[in-house]
């Protein structure tokens, strides 16, 4: 048996554009041997996710391979049968999605998807032996309740706590190859700790070999052996993690690993001013008689962004569910600009919906595919802002440059055209049609890798600067924290414990909580995963 899992050569995958089809995947080489892990870097837009797909012999709609070969483990994908590729896929060969939302049927409960494949699809083992291995890799993955999370429904479980489903999902037929699409993108830095741990062990454990794709260097530095970086489609430079860490050899590769230089200065809050947003005391409750918010207040004032970190489950999002009214408090006040706000958002006038937008953590959920970027743009501008014809348009094609797109290459795509990255410029844009005072920024860079991140992190500080917007920022890279933030609000179980401007928050001594947010960032070492696993199990 060769050690070569996996050969892809000379690829070339072309993608739709309008009458043409235009190069995405630039005639690309990969090796992957049994058992190991390649990471895959790039900015958005780089074709990572396509190469990735491309490794199974998929290719999304809008898009075909034009050239060279697949070979996994000996049987060429691209000549193969449908129906033979899709045998191997789930049992041989696995995909974990970026987005574990838009991937889940809503209708089904999680154990019956993850059990589907091993026990149902491709007959490896009955029900509830396939039940039971599903509740130890949900375990293994550090779920909560493993015994129970399994019988919810998708919707009755937090974005992270679905991510880290979707992982067990992929690995319930222990595969021999399994790609990794930023499978932690969702997740706060305390539990992407044990869930890298996890998928490393497991795939170690099983003898798997991985294309780990992800935009976070730190994270690809305790996952990959070696590093393959992409640029537009094109392959920069391969070399092992160690060496691509301590020396990569092209510039852009430097530029990839240079420190994130942008950080905006604190701003304090104005001590007469009347906030913007004030949430007083809210208590919220999905369940009667089981609170998930207890007790939240902070200030959001003209001008300024309020970080919310915790980590997943903690009450970050909740707690922008009761400000636009989609669950409304049991206690508590939401005012904006002193005058409370009601509870229920069909209660609330046309003007008072406009005032607060909010950018969605999900792009692949929130942007309707059926619809042209011109429409999901246009459609606030028209609704709120009156704007019709000519006028309109300006807006849309004013937006789109605002967000570093196009024009008249993206105004008339649809968003399955469009990488992760752009999907959420479109929902930032989206935002912005309404001209609103407050905007909940909800984990809006996760998707970005570091270059496309910080330059949206400083448009959006030059927008709040030129529109004296105020922001809520949830988020769990601590990272972005320190380069947006003015103030910081920690929370955890739906509780606010701490919260300080972020010049106080960032230095010592901090809450036991925070404490454990700010160890858990992880570091360019490629033995801090390591190193920080054993000194939290010896604790």
């Amino acid at each position: 048996m060769s050690d070569t899992l996996l050969t892809i050569r000379d690829l070339k995958i072309e993608g739709r554009q309008g009458d043409r089809w235009q190069p995405i995947i630039k005639g690309v080489n990969l090796e992957l041997k049994r058992g190991e892990v390649l990471g895959l870097i790039g900015e958005s837009g780089a074709g990572k996710s396509t190469l990735g797909l491309a490794a199974m012999g998929y290719t999304r709609d809008g898009t075909r391979i034009s050239g060279g070969s697949v070979l996994f483990d000996g049987l060429d994908l691209l000549s193969l049968s449908e129906r033979r590729r899709r045998r191997l896929r789930g049992k041989r060969i696995a995909y974990v999605a970026q987005s574990a939302a838009a991937n889940f049927n809503p209708a089904h409960r999680l154990i019956d998807q993850t059990v589907e494949a091993p026990a149902a699809i491709h007959r490896m083992m009955g029900r509830s032996a396939a039940e039971q291995e599903a509740i130890e890799l949900y375990a293994a993955l550090r779920l909560p309740n493993p015994d129970e999370i399994g019988f919810r429904y998708p919707h009755q479980v937090s974005g992270g706590q679905l991510q880290r489903a979707m992982t067990a999902m992929a690995m319930a037929c222990k595969p021999d190859l399994i790609i990794f699409d930023e499978p932690t993108t969702a997740l706060d830095v305390t539990t992407q700790i044990e869930v890298l741990s996890a998928i490393r062990t497991a795939v170690q454990e099983i003898g798997t070999a991985a294309i780990y794709i992800t935009h976070d260097l730190a994270v690809v530095a305790q996952m990959a052996d070696r590093i393959k970086i992409l640029l537009r489609g094109d392959e920069v430079e391969e070399q092992e993690t160690r060496a691509m860490l301590a020396a990569p050899k092209e510039e852009y590769s430097r530029s990839l690993w240079a420190v994130r230089s942008f950080t905006s200065e604190e701003r304090p809050a104005p001590e007469a001013a009347t906030p913007v947003l004030r949430v007083r005391d809210v208590t919220a409750e999905y369940v009667p008689g089981t609170p998930v918010l207890q007790d939240v207040s902070f200030d959001i004032h003209a001008g300024r962004t309020v970080a919310v970190v915790g980590e997943s489950g903690s009450g970050k999002s909740t707690t922008a569910r009761v400000i636009t009214g989609l669950l409304p408090q049991v206690r508590g006040t939401v005012e904006l600009d002193g005058q409370a706000l009601p509870p229920r958002l069909p209660d609330r006038s046309k003007d008072q919906l406009r005032q607060v937008q909010m950018i969605y953590q999900s792009a692949d959920t929130a942007l309707n595919p059926k619809q042209t970027i011109r429409e999901i743009i246009g459609r606030p501008a028209r609704f709120y802002l009156g704007l019709t014809g000519r006028a309109l348009e300006a807006k849309v094609r004013e937006l789109l440059e605002a967000i570093e797109l196009d024009p008249d290459t993206f105004i008339d795509r649809l968003p399955g055209a469009l990488s992760g990255g752009q999907k959420q410029r479109i929902g930032i844009a989206r935002a912005l049609a309404a001209e609103p005072k407050f905007i909940i920024c909800d984990e809006v860079t996760s998707a970005l890798d570091q270059l496309v991140a910080e330059g949206i992190l400083r448009l959006l500080k030059r927008l709040q600067d030129e529109r004296d917007l105020a922001y809520m920022f949830i988020t769990h890279d601590l990272a972005t924290v320190k380069a947006i933030a003015d103030h910081v609000v920690v929370m955890q179980q739906g509780r606010v414990v701490e919260q300080a401007p972020k010049s106080e928050m960032f230095t010592p001594p901090h809450h036991p909580y925070t404490e454990l947010l700010l160890s858990s960032v992880p570091e360019m070492d490629p033995d801090w995963l390591d190193r920080t696993i054993r000194a939290r199990r010896k604790g």
